[in-house]
């Protein structure tokens, strides 16, 4: 369906599917891309941070540790805000659904639409949990307010799973079938939910949004810990996300192994297009960067390593693999460049990480501290934005390199687009991009303005903090 960042070839000259397509196409695409590259960077902390805030305050609660309790206090507060964001940003992007692939939802609405219904009613109630666990700070018992929000983590990655399974089904149709005057017949919703594309799908960006928000709330202080402030609240602020982080990156090489190993067998074009494989065969060497050239089906520069890609794939170096020249220009994904080198930057950072990862677990074995070392502590702080760009990367290999289907090898992404016009879709296009650099400046702002008022405030004592849970008022205080 969505994600054409860009019209152009290497060499300029303009994709020539793109001219034959609808003028409409492109903004919807770019309207699209827009609005999931925006709304992903909350979608983690909505998922993840409720997860930390929960274990900071069980840690606080079972250790009577006042640091841990603010901390849970404080990411509580942002885990509000930054869910306040996502959903408005996750509005516009269901209204999109429907408004900008017309064709998709008016022919597929039946089959894939129930994940969309069981996500509305999932978002609600984590709105209602998320609301409770933060007015219920000092308001009611420590361990009862603990429990009431020990169920936000659990509604949060439903929501994930129900989202998941929508775009896993264009990936993977199944649920349904097509007659002879090419009408749905024999929908099966459940069916649809549970496509095969799902386990690996969801498992692959579940453990991405724990990673994303980890290591970004870890950076956060990090960069504290850089600038002097080793005491213990910024200390705990490092060694709770970092270890969960830091955990979960070998598990994410394992799942993403499996999720690529996956693709191979499912979709061998978008695989071609991840490793771009040019010619079909065994031996298949294991491409990093380079320049693929449509024109002459080839890949310019790069580094080369012999056989890697078939042993990957199939455990062999002996693995036949499809290349893309087996397959019509006009079935290639819309830019293959843009899939390999996405698919190069998100396992390039992954290596990264599970470096970082190694280190800090040897340090913390033997010192059980933070690690000193300076370059050690500069990763880290850049750890949550490297884990950021390889979220991204991965929505793009998934979304262009499913291109040119919106469903995959059912229905083309030009026979789903409105037939809207292109101008009115580029001031469509115009109108979101001002509305999420708002959002984001106000996101911002409002998160520096936190920051900074925990940093003015006793890490023991944020009663008085503007952003911080207020102290019940007591009646007699009234009445006088």
């Amino acid at each position: 369906m969505r994600w054409e960042l860009t019209a152009l070839t290497h060499r300029g000259a303009v994709n020539p599917d793109l001219l034959a397509a609808p003028a409409q196409l492109l903004p919807a695409r770019e309207q699209m891309a827009l609005t999931l590259m925006f709304h992903i960077v909350f979608v983690p902390f909505g998922i993840a941070l409720p997860t930390l805030m929960l274990i900071a305050n069980y840690k606080g609660l079972k250790r009577n540790d006042t640091v841990a309790l603010t901390l849970a206090r404080r990411w509580s507060h942002a885990a509000g805000l930054t869910f306040a964001v996502g959903a408005a940003s996750g509005t516009v992007l269901s209204f999109e659904m429907g408004l900008l692939w017309p064709g998709l939802t008016g022919r597929f609405g039946e089959v894939f639409g129930l994940p969309f219904a069981i996500e509305g009613v999932l978002f609600f109630l984590e709105a209602i949990l998320v609301a409770v666990y933060i007015y219920g700070w000092r308001r009611v018992k420590p361990w009862t307010h603990f429990w009431l929000g020990l169920p936000i983590p659990f509604v949060a990655i439903g929501g994930a799973f129900s989202i998941i399974s929508a775009n896993a089904w264009m990936n993977q149709p199944t649920g349904f079938e097509i007659d002879a005057n090419g009408q749905i017949t024999n929908v099966d919703p459940i069916q649809a939910i549970f496509n095969d594309a799902l386990p690996y799908e969801f498992a692959h960006f579940l453990v991405a949004a724990y990673m994303a928000a980890a290591f970004t709330v870890a950076s956060i202080y990090v960069v504290g810990w850089l600038k002097g402030r080793r005491d213990r609240y910024h200390r705990l602020g490092i060694l709770i996300p970092l270890t969960i982080g830091a955990v979960l990156v070998p598990v994410q090489f394992v799942v993403g192994d499996l999720t690529a190993v996956a693709v191979f067998k499912d979709q061998p074009v978008k695989f071609a297009a991840m490793e771009a494989v040019t010619t079909s065969g065994a031996h298949q060497p294991e491409v990093l960067f380079g320049r693929y050239d449509s024109a002459t089906n080839t890949v310019d520069g790069g580094i080369s390593i012999p056989g890697l890609n078939s042993w990957l794939a199939g455990g062999s170096t002996s693995t036949y693999v499809q290349g893309l020249d087996q397959v019509p220009a006009e079935d290639r994904p819309s830019n293959v460049n843009i899939v390999h080198w996405a698919f190069d930057v998100m396992v390039g950072i992954g290596t990264v990480l599970m470096l970082l990862s190694l280190w800090f677990g040897l340090a913390y074995w033997r010192k059980r501290d933070v690690p000193d070392n300076r370059l050690f502590l500069w990763f880290a702080a850049s750890a949550g934005v490297l884990t950021y760009i390889a979220v991204e990367a991965g929505w793009i290999v998934t979304e262009v390199g499913r291109q040119p289907w919106i469903v995959y090898n059912i229905m083309r992404t030009e026979d789903a687009v409105t037939a809207t016009g292109a101008g009115t879709l580029w001031i469509s296009f115009t109108a979101i991009a001002v509305l999420y650099l708002s959002l984001a400046v106000g996101t911002v702002t409002v998160l520096r303005a936190m920051s900074r008022r925990w940093r003015d405030t006793d890490h023991t004592d944020d009663d008085l903090a503007v952003y911080g849970p207020r102290p019940a008022i007591d009646d007699t205080e009234v009445l006088r």
